[in-house]
């Protein structure tokens, strides 16, 4: 079977070349919904095995799963290696989703048969490829654990250095023994991440380490959470970020811009936030722009946001050229460059 639309703006949407499939997945188990097909397996490799080949079998297009906190991370590795293209989508626009078609009710089972419907949507769509998840590769999804493991612990040594503000004698010494413990596993797991760094993103590092503003800890999140970024245009990574004013006009309303970004992509936004904040102290290039917009009148908040898409845009532009931070360069770049 071979399937040609035509999207909107007149191009042609791709071929369908088989059916399409959904799951819902959770903690124990995963539904499979694929044509009027559906099957329970365990949440384990045996699962993802046994659904992977029922769906080589049926020569899938495309299969669309919720992201699921982490527990769809297994399956979707074993249907990308198997060749079977993956589409992981926020829950919210699968709920979304599910309303728009009356779909009120929300079991397994019919979460599987809506995630089957949103990919029949989303294989005939004119972009498709944007919404396909990319394969991650093994080095990144290791820096991405400690990156995520470093959070942790800066989190719990926070949580206990607030407590130890109001503890008594005998709670204090037990307090200052955890946060010990926690100060040499944040050492051990910063020298993981220097080594990790060192032997597999020597370049990126090097690139974004010469951009003033940008420290150790934006650097090892734009790289583990941000695979993207040199690889996309100055739109879509601001958009995919979520430092790209989104119009909310209807009719003879012009309604405020607001920010959004995905899930996965706002620890990046935070990261690029507080670099911003250094870089209009310190990065010459990011000062004289923040200093223009507030000289225009633009609000505080607006002219940071301003600072964040346009350090985002920069940083982009430096991987994507593979060349590194020239002042003289980037000084004379529009706002929204």
């Amino acid at each position: 079977m071979s399937l040609m639309n035509t999207n909107p703006q007149g191009g042609v949407a791709s071929h369908q070349s088989g059916p399409n499939a959904g799951i819902d997945v959770c903690k124990q188990h995963l539904d499979l919904c694929l044509l009027d097909c559906e099957l329970r397996v365990a949440n384990e490799v045996s699962g993802w095995n046994e659904l992977t080949a029922k769906l080589q079998a049926a020569r899938v297009d495309l299969v669309v799963v919720e992201a699921t906190g982490g527990y769809e991370r297994g399956l979707v590795c074993a249907l990308q290696h198997g060749g079977i293209a993956v589409a992981r989508v926020n829950p919210r626009q699968a709920r979304d989703f599910a309303k728009s078609m009356g779909v009120l009710a929300k079991t397994d089972r019919v979460d599987a048969r809506t995630l089957r419907d949103f990919a029949d949507v989303l294989a005939r769509h004119g972009q498709r490829s944007k919404y396909i998840t990319p394969m991650q590769d093994e080095q990144r999804r290791a820096l991405a654990e400690l990156m995520t493991r470093r959070r942790q612990l800066v989190d719990m040594r926070v949580a206990e250095n607030n407590r130890l503000e109001h503890s008594g004698k005998l709670a204090e010494r037990s307090i200052k023994m955890v946060l010990k413990t926690l100060d040499k596993q944040l050492k051990s797991v910063d020298d993981e991440i220097d080594g990790h760094m060192d032997r597999h993103f020597s370049a990126q590092r090097k690139l974004l380490d010469s951009v003033k503003g940008v420290g150790p800890v934006t650097i090892l999140t734009l790289t583990a959470a941000l695979p993207e970024l040199g690889h996309l245009d100055r739109r879509q990574i601001s958009k995919l970020v979520g430092v790209a004013p989104l119009a909310d006009d209807s009719g003879k309303r012009s309604g405020k811009r607001r920010i959004w970004a995905r899930a996965l992509a706002k620890c990046s936004r935070a990261v690029v936030y507080m670099a911003a904040l250094v870089a209009i102290q310190h990065n010459p290039v990011i000062q004289v722009f923040h200093r223009r917009l507030i000289a225009a009148g633009k609000p505080k908040k607006v002219a940071i946001v301003a600072c964040m898409r346009k350090l985002l845009t920069i940083v982009n532009a430096m991987l994507r050229d593979k060349t590194m931070w020239d002042a003289a360069k980037h000084v004379q770049m529009p706002a929204g460059a």
